[in-house]
Formats: C-alpha cells, structure tokens, sequence
C-alpha cells in the first residue's frame, strides 16, 4: 500500500496539474469506487460537475481536493484514499481508457484529463464535508481522526513521546498507528528503525525521549529521501500521476532484504512475521532489550 511519499507526490502532482481547474463532468464507471460516497456513484458525478479544485491537501495517507464556485469555498471536497493499487493518473484528451478506469474527470478548458484507475478496488473517491479537527485544521470528517505526520512542521513530539509511554504496546505497532502518527507504513518503518538501531517490538513504556527523537529524525530522514526520487515502487501499481514509477526500492536498508548483509555490521537481515505481514531487521544491530 502507498505511504507518504508515494502519496505526497500524487498530491503533488495534483497541485500542479488540476488544482484551479473546475470540472466539466465526472463519469463512474465503476460503482465499487465510490462506495464512501453515502449517496451513490450518480450523486457523486452529479455534485462534482461544475466546481473548481481549490487545492490538493495529505494528511498520512489521504488526499482531498476542496472544492469552490469559483474561488468561494464549498466546505466540501472530494476525497480519495488509493487503497493496494489506487493511481490518479493526468491524461490527455483521446487516449485510450485504462484496462480498470474507475472514474473520469473532464474540465472545462479542454486540458489533460484526470483519472482514477484501480486494479482491485480497495480504494476509492468521496465527496464529504469539511470540518474543524482537534487541532483547528479544515479536513474531510473521514481524516478528523488521523494525526499529523512527522514531516508535518506542526507536529507535537511532545504528546507523541507520552502517547508512547502512556500505551504499552510494540515501537512498530505504535509507529504503524495512524491515529498517532500518519503516513508512516510497513516499509518505511522498518527503514526508519534500522537507521534508529531500534528493536520493532521494543516496548513503548520503556522508551526514553532520545529514542522517541532518534526514531522520528530517522523516519523523517527516509521519508524525506524517499520522497526525493518519487517515492518506492515494487511494481507497476505505484506510480505518479503521469505513470511514473518511484527509485527508493534501490535504496533499502532493511525492508525486503532477508538474509542479505546488513551494510553495517554484515550480519544477516532477519524477517519475522509481525501483524500479517513482514518485519525486517538487523538482530545484532537492533537487539531487544529485555
């Protein structure tokens, strides 16, 4: 599933090539992607047609493009979560429909197209209210709930250190929890827990405010990088709006490397089952402490 970088540059994307535009019409094509939509798939297209994309907006995982008559705000905006395989592709005029296409934006300057493709329909688009979060930010009622993420100049290191330490549970499972810090995926926190020399299931009771800032500052760190070439593609399915896939696959550390050389102390990559799915880590450079 995409985690923040993949997702920062489609919004990117985004900002850059449909924000200001306003839409000429939505097309559905499939009912399944719009299932969040408590209306129905024609209500969606119907309410889509004809308002103006403010701006393109992350919160973790999720994307939202406010909508406007004009520049005047709605207080709604259409809402997209890409799920395993979800693209919002820019596309122009006249070139052939994706073999799964879900939905169709056209606008009224005749310009490039926007599309949403989905292989498996885990994803999908909404069009939902905006509201006040906790923190006095204007969001999707869907994304009240998510936190900052740590790229996020706003975000409280402060509230998160004492969440760690108030909720007794494994570093990588708080890591992954999207109502304390958003955007961070299985992939990303293997990485930033190699570069930490931190264990994935070190209890949170037991971590100290260096740890707390050391992980942080090194999942900044491989975000950051990661966002920088385009975020990490294992395949086809994550690309940027124009198709594009990410490089930082060619750049970890842990994630995907069992048995390889840990590039700091040559000790193999260990992988062990952790919440359906894989953690990978060095066992002498990230030993756990008991």
């Amino acid at each position: 599933m995409p985690e923040l970088p993949e997702v920062e540059v489609v919004r990117r994307g985004l900002e850059r090539w449909v924000v200001g535009r306003t839409v000429a019409a939505a097309e559905v094509l499939h009912p399944r992607a719009t299932r969040r939509n408590a209306a129905g798939a024609e209500d969606f297209a119907a309410s889509v047609a004809g308002h103006t994309l403010l701006s393109a907006e992350r919160r973790g995982k999720f994307l939202w493009l406010p909508l406007g008559e004009g520049a005047q705000a709605t207080g709604e905006a259409v809402t997209g979560h890409l799920g395993m395989s979800g693209q919002l592709l820019v596309k122009p005029s006249g070139t052939p429909d994706e073999k799964h296409l879900r939905i169709r934006f056209t606008f009224t300057d005749d310009g490039p197209e926007l599309r949403f493709v989905d292989q498996r329909t885990f994803g999908g688009m909404a069009l939902e209210k905006l509201e006040t979060d906790r923190h006095g930010v204007v969001v999707p009622a869907s994304v009240a709930h998510i936190a900052r993420d740590a790229l996020d100049p706003e975000f409280d290191v402060d509230f998160f250190h004492s969440e760690l330490r108030r909720r007794d549970t494994g570093l990588k499972r708080a890591l992954l929890d999207q109502t304390r810090v958003s955007g961070i995926g299985n992939i990303y926190a293997d990485e930033a827990l190699w570069i930490a020399r931190l264990h994935y299931d070190r209890p949170t009771s037991k971590m100290r405010r260096p740890d707390t800032d050391r992980v942080l500052a090194a999942a900044r760190e491989v975000m950051g990088a990661a966002l920088a070439v385009g975020g990490t593609s294992f395949d086809s399915l994550y690309v940027d709006v124009n198709g594009e896939s990410g490089y930082f696959a060619r750049s970890l550390h842990a994630y995907g490397r069992e048995g390889e050389p840990c590039e700091r102390c040559g000790t193999a990559i260990k992988r062990e089952s952790f919440m359906n799915r894989s953690s990978f880590y060095c066992p002498k450079c990230q030993r756990l402490s008991r």
